[in-house]
C-alpha cells in the first residue's frame, strides 16, 4: 500500500516522483477528465446554470487506472497545477474518483524542487470551491456565448464560425488598427539638423532643431518651403552654446517576470510566440533532466501576476550578485514593484524566477533544448537584475543658438552600469538613445561641420504583435495570463487573423464577423464588458460573488440580445468572406478567390458547386531555381507547411524547404537559401557548390 499523488502531466510526475521516494506513487490525468459535452450546450440555465459533465471521451483507459490506483491506495492527494484550472481539476478528479470534497487532499507546489514538494505535501488542504466555481463560471460563459451565438454568425456569414467572449474582443481591436491605418492620411513635416564640434575639437556632435528662441512651443516645418526659408535665416549664422544642464539620473531595472510580461519579452527578444513561450515555461517549471541532478523543476509556476518574491530566493540572489560581481552591484534595502492594477486572482503565487540562482543557464545548457535554454536565460537574468543596483548615468542637454532658432542636444553617459552589466529589457519603441556628447560649456562657439535637412512623414499606428496585443489585453483587464496563449492561438486556427512575420492581421472573414458582432452583439466586444466579466470572476474567487449569481445578471441582457438579433432581418447580400484574386479560372473565366481549408489556403473558383476548379496557392519569393534559373515560388504543403518550389518547367521538379533569399552565391552566382536551426546558414544549392556562411 502507498499514498498515490495525482498530477496533471507525466513529465510533472516524473520529477515528484523523484522528490517523494518510496511509499507513494504518482500518477499523470493529462489534464482535464470531465468537461463539457461537444454535441449540446451541456447547461442546464433553467436550474440555476448547474453544468452536466461527461467524461473526456479517450480516457476511459487512464479514468479506469486513476480508480483502481485510488482504491488500492491508503491516502490520495491531488495536486494539480495551483490556479483556477487546476483546482477544477482536482474537484473533478475527487468527484470522479468518490473522494470527500471536504477533506484534506489538496496540495499544491510554487516550484517543483524537493523543498517546494515537501512543504506542499506538508500543507496540505481542502479543495478551494471559490476557485472552481471562478473556473466553472468562465466555463458556462464561455459555453454559453459561443454555443448561442454561433448560429447566428452561421446564419448571416458562413457555416462553421465561432464567437467567442475573449477571442472576439481580440480580433476586434486587431481589425480596429487595420482599419485606423487604412484610413490614415499622412502629413508632411521636415527636420533640420545641426552636426557640430566645439571649436579647437575632434568629437561632433547632432543637435536638433526645437523651437524659436524665446518660445516653449515646438517648431513645426510643413513643407520645402519653409524648410528653405528656416536654413537661408540660418546661413552665415554662428551656433552658440546658451545653457548647459548636467544632472544624474538612476535607472531602476524591471521587475521580473509576471506571465504577460514573459510573453510579450520573449516575443520582443526571442521571437517566440506566446503559446511557444508557455510550453517552453511549462517544461521549466515541471521539471527537465538535468546531469547530475535527474529531474529538476527550473522555475516558479509560470501563471502569475504577481511580483513578490521570497525572502530566501531575495537573500540568495544577493549572495550570487556580491559573488559574481561584487558587494557594489547588490541593492539594498529591498527593491519593491507594484503593478498598475492588482488582480487578486493571481497574486496567490511569487513572480517567476529561476528556482536556484546557482543552476546558471550557461551551467545547465547541455541538459535544456534551445527553446528551453533561451526562456530560462531570460527568466533567469531578468530575476537576478532585478536585485541589482540602479544604472546612474550622468546626463546632460545643450541649448544652442543659432540666428532666432533654438537647437538642442541631449546624451549621457554612464557612471554605473549597475543591473545593465547583465541584462536590458526591450521595448516595443524602437528609438536610439541619446549618445555621449563632447565636453561643453556656456557661451562657447560651435564649428557647424553639416546642416542635415529632411522630408518627413506621420506614420500610422503599427500593427499589434504577440507582444503589443497582450499588453493591451492586460491592459483592458480582458483575459488573463493563462489565457493570452490560447486566445492568440485560436483567432489564428480559425483564419480570423494571419501571422505575417511578428505583425497579427485581421483577415477578410475576421473582419466580416466582427462587423456582424458589433451590429448584433455589441456587449461582447465591447472592452469594457469584458474587463467586467473578469473582474466578476476575480470576485468570485475571491469568495465575494456567487457564480450563479453573476451568470444570471449576465444571461439577462445577454438573452434579449439573441432575441432582438434574431428577429432583426440582415439587409442585403451575405458578405463574402473569400478574397478576391486577379487570377483567372481556366474552366469558367470567373476570378479565382483565396479560400481556407483544413490544411491552410488555396485558390478556388467562386463558381461552386458548378465550377469545382481549385489551384495550390503560390506566393513570389525571392531568388531563382539553382538547378534551372526560373522564379521560386513559396507553396504550402497538405500539411500547411511552407516549402519552395520552382515556377518554371514541371519536369524541372526543384523544391526546398530552405528560404531563398536575395543574395548570391560568391563561387556559382546562384541563389543562396536560408538554412533555420540552431545556428541558422546561408547554403548554396547549386549542384557540386559547398559554400554556405553564418546567416547572423
Amino acid at each position: 500500500m502507498s499514498d498515490l499523488v495525482i498530477v496533471e502531466s507525466p513529465a510533472k510526475a516524473k520529477t515528484i516522483k523523484k522528490y517523494l521516494g518510496p511509499g507513494y506513487e504518482v500518477k499523470a490525468s493529462m489534464g482535464h477528465v470531465r468537461d463539457l459535452p461537444k454535441s449540446s450546450l451541456g447547461v442546464n440555465v433553467e436550474k440555476g446554470f448547474q453544468p452536466q459533465y461527461i467524461n473526456i471521451n479517450g480516457k476511459e483507459k487512464l479514468i479506469r487506472e486513476l480508480k483502481n490506483a485510488a482504491c488500492a491506495a491508503d491516502r490520495v492527494y491531488l495536486a494539480t497545477d495551483p490556479d483556477r484550472e487546476g483546482e477544477a481539476i482536482s474537484w473533478h478528479l475527487a468527484n470522479l474518483l468518490g473522494l470527500d470534497i471536504n477533506d484534506t487532499n489538496r496540495v499544491t507546489f510554487g516550484e517543483i524542487t524537493k523543498k517546494g514538494v515537501s512543504q506542499g505535501m506538508a500543507a496540505p488542504r481542502s479543495i478551494d470551491l471559490d476557485l472552481v466555481n471562478a473556473q466553472q463560471a468562465r466555463r458556462i460563459l464561455d459555453r454559453i456565448i459561443g454555443y448561442k451565438i454561433s448560429p447566428s454568425l452561421w446564419k448571416r456569414v458562413k457555416r462553421g464560425l465561432a464567437a467567442g467572449r475573449v477571442q472576439s474582443v481580440a480580433v476586434k481591436l486587431l481589425v480596429d488598427r487595420e482599419r485606423e491605418i487604412a484610413a490614415f492620411v499622412p502629413e508632411e513635416y521636415w527636420t533640420i539638423d545641426a552636426v557640430l564640434r566645439p571649436q579647437g575639437g575632434q568629437k561632433t556632435f547632432t543637435a536638433h532643431l526645437v523651437s524659436k528662441l524665446g518660445s516653449e512651443e515646438k517648431i513645426r516645418i510643413p513643407d520645402e518651403a519653409a524648410c528653405n526659408a528656416i536654413l537661408d535665416e540660418l546661413n552665415g549664422n554662428e551656433f552658440r552654446i546658451q545653457d548647459v544642464k548636467r544632472g544624474t539620473r538612476k535607472r531602476r531595472p524591471e521587475p521580473p517576470f509576471i506571465t504577460s510580461t514573459m510573453q510579450q519579452e520573449a516575443s520582443r527578444k526571442l521571437g517566440f510566440t506566446a503559446k511557444r513561450t508557455m510550453r517552453a515555461a511549462q517544461d521549466l517549471y515541471e521539471g527537465v533532466e538535468i546531469e547530475g541532478q535527474g529531474s529538476t523543476g527550473l522555475i516558479t509556476y509560470m501563471r502569475t501576476d504577481s511580483l513578490r518574491i521570497s525572502d530566501e530566493a531575495h537573500a540568495a540572489a544577493l549572495a550570487y550578485i556580491e559573488k559574481a560581481y561584487g558587494s557594489k552591484y547588490a541593492y539594498r534595502p529591498v527593491r519593491t514593484y507594484t503593478k498598475k492594477k492588482a488582480v487578486e486572482a493571481q497574486d496567490a503565487h511569487e513572480a517567476i524566477r529561476p528556482t536556484s540562482v546557482e543552476l546558471t543557464p550557461e551551467r545547465i545548457k547541455a541538459s535544456l533544448t534551445p527553446d528551453q535554454f533561451r526562456l530560462y536565460e531570460l527568466i533567469w537574468k531578468r530575476f537576478i537584475a532585478s536585485r541589482m543596483a540602479d544604472q546612474i548615468q550622468d546626463t546632460v542637454t545643450a541649448d544652442i543658438a543659432c540666428a532666432d532658432y533654438l537647437f538642442r542636444a541631449t546624451g549621457y553617459t554612464v557612471k554605473f552600469d549597475g543591473f545593465a552589466a547583465l541584462y536590458e529589457a526591450s521595448t516595443d519603441d524602437k528609438e536610439n538613445g541619446p549618445a555621449a556628447l563632447p565636453e561643453l560649456s556656456t557661451e562657447t562657439v560651435l564649428k557647424l561641420k553639416e546642416i542635415k535637412h529632411a522630408q518627413c512623414f506621420t506614420q500610422p499606428p503599427a500593427r499589434y504583435t504577440e507582444a503589443t496585443l497582450i499588453r493591451t489585453l492586460e491592459e483592458n483587464g480582458i483575459g488573463r495570463p493563462s489565457t493570452y496563449a490560447p486566445i492568440i492561438s485560436t483567432i489564428i486556427d480559425r483564419g480570423y487573423v494571419e501571422r505575417q512575420k511578428k505583425q497579427l492581421v485581421p483577415t477578410n472573414i475576421g473582419m466580416v464577423v466582427t462587423d456582424k458582432m458589433v451590429q448584433f452583439f455589441p456587449d461582447i466586444v465591447d472592452t469594457g464588458f469584458s474587463a467586467r466579466m473578469e473582474t466578476d470572476l476575480d470576485r468570485i474567487e475571491a469568495g465575494k460573488a456567487a457564480w450563479y449569481k453573476v451568470l444570471a445578471d449576465f444571461y439577462g441582457g445577454f438573452q434579449k440580445t439573441l432575441k432582438d438579433a434574431e428577429s432583426t432581418p440582415d439587409d442585403g447580400p451575405r458578405p463574402s468572406v473569400d478574397q478576391e484574386t486577379d487570377e483567372i479560372c481556366p474552366n469558367c473565366g470567373r476570378k479565382l478567390v483565396i479560400k481556407t481549408g483544413r490544411f491552410g489556403k488555396f485558390l478556388a473558383c467562386p463558381g461552386y458547386p458548378e465550377c469545382k476548379f481549385t489551384k495550390r496557392l503560390e506566393t513570389e519569393t525571392a531568388g531563382s531555381c539553382p538547378k534551372c534559373g526560373a522564379a521560386m515560388v513559396g507553396v504550402r504543403s497538405k500539411r500547411g507547411r511552407l516549402y519552395y518550389a520552382c515556377s518554371g518547367d514541371k519536369s524541372c521538379g526543384y523544391m526546398t524547404w530552405n528560404t531563398p533569399v536575395a543574395d548570391v552565391c560568391p563561387k556559382c552566382g546562384k541563389t543562396l537559401f536560408r538554412k533555420n536551426g540552431r545556428y541558422p546558414e546561408l547554403v548554396c544549392e547549386g549542384e557540386g557548390c559547398d559554400y554556405k556562411r553564418s546567416a547572423k
